[in-house]
């Protein structure tokens, strides 16, 4: 087969891609039942299966080394793909999948997993990144005539703007209803009636600040951080519209309709699309223009601050060794919003073996889908915007479109 072209057209998906898909579908849900069996897990690899109609059936797989060597055969069907980004995506998949059996299989250190899973660079968000983050928030939150230094600025920002947790349902409705609107003005048709939307649950003591329940329809939302209308509306943005909801209907109505692959019905973790799942979230407030105000920008600025820290967190735990206190205290000194009960929550997140490099993808998510928008002329923003919703993406597929 030819290498990978750096470019794809938006087009239908060929039958051979079809085909495929569903072989890596029924793999998948393969792997996601051994592991599940095997580990007490219920959340699984794949924690989300929009095949409501059961029409996919798991491939039997008795062992991990019979998943290694379906995978091994499904990383080679790839190459045959006709579609670039095709071959390019479902390779990258079954390098992750195959990691991941060796990691369950044999073992396999965070710094691996970090490669294999997410593709990604081994190691924590870099503390010049993170010195410069703290310097663009303290810069705006210091224009806005927050005085003090930058913890005393935040404190001040966050209780101005904080939403008690008895109120928090009642503004996130409106803003759900808003961001709606939004969506299908600025990015696209959501194909879908607005009875089919969220609503909003709040919830304490989980290890999550939010969580799209997809199929209950639901946002799950933790109310012991301190949350702020700037941070709801980050939270609509990134759950619901133009995030993980739209995600997902689009997959799910290309999939049942048979114009995209079968996998699409699936959310997989610990995965080459992890990053872009949550970089195409990451980007929904810029998309629907909820970046506009100072606020909103300390927001987006404090979100991938705290996404960084989280992995600091999570490398001192689990690289370094570092005792579940020690790095709770860093994190601590580290957070700048949220309160305790974001570091308790960030400290359960991160703490969970099965789950902790998934805090990389929102460090990388954002990076590796932002600069395609950024450089997509606006009369290529549809087709773009349509690429990116409608099939499964890796780090490298993202702007592989022409």
């Amino acid at each position: 087969a030819a290498p990978p072209n750096r470019e794809t057209s938006v087009t239908e998906t060929s039958e051979a891609t079809l085909s495929h898909g569903r072989a890596v579908a029924a793999a998948l849900l393969g792997v996601d039942r051994l592991y599940r069996t095997e580990s007490g897990d219920r959340t699984g690899l794949a924690v989300l299966n929009m095949d409501t109609e059961g029409s996919l059936e798991p491939d039997g797989l008795a062992s991990y080394s019979d998943a290694r060597t379906r995978w091994e055969e499904l990383r080679a069907g790839a190459a045959t793909l006709p579609e670039a980004d095709r071959r390019v995506y479902y390779e990258e998949l079954a390098r992750s999948t195959l990691a991941f059996v060796d990691w369950r299989d044999r073992g396999l250190p965070l710094e691996a997993q970090l490669g294999s899973f997410l593709h990604v660079p081994v190691g924590p968000a870099p503390e010049p990144e993170l010195d410069a983050l703290r310097e663009r928030i303290r810069r705006l939150l210091g224009r806005l005539g927050y005085g003090g230094d930058l913890r005393a600025q935040c404190a001040a920002w966050e209780a101005r703007h904080r939403v008690p947790a008895d109120e928090v349902e009642g503004v996130t409705a409106e803003l759900l209803a808003e961001a709606w609107d939004r969506t299908n003005e600025r990015v696209l048709p959501i194909p879908a009636d607005r009875s089919d939307g969220m609503r909003v649950e709040t919830v304490r003591g989980v290890p999550y600040n939010a969580r799209c329940d997809y199929l209950e329809r639901t946002i799950r939302l933790n109310v012991e951080p301190t949350l702020t209308l700037p941070g709801l509306r980050h939270l609509v943005a990134h759950e619901a519209y133009p995030g993980h909801y739209l995600q997902f209907k689009v997959r799910e109505t290309l999939a049942k309709d048979g114009r995209a692959p079968a996998d699409n019905l699936l959310s997989i973790v610990n995965s080459a699309s992890s990053c872009v799942f949550e970089g195409i979230a990451d980007t929904g407030l810029a998309l629907i223009g909820w970046d506009e105000s100072d606020d909103d920008r300390v927001q987006s600025l404090l979100t991938r601050y705290r996404a960084g820290i989280g992995t600091g967190a999570a490398w001192r735990l689990h690289a370094l060794g570092q005792s579940p206190d020690t790095v709770s205290g860093w994190l601590r000194d580290q957070s700048l919003a949220g309160g305790e009960g974001w570091v308790r929550n960030r400290m359960a997140f991160v703490a969970a073996p099965q789950r902790a490099v998934l805090i990389w993808s929102y460090w990388w998510g954002e990076p590796s889908v932002a600069p395609v928008l950024r450089r997509t002329p606006q009369v290529d923003r549809a087709r773009v915007l349509r690429y990116l919703y409608s099939r499964m993406h890796s780090n490298r597929t993202v702007g592989m479109f022409r």
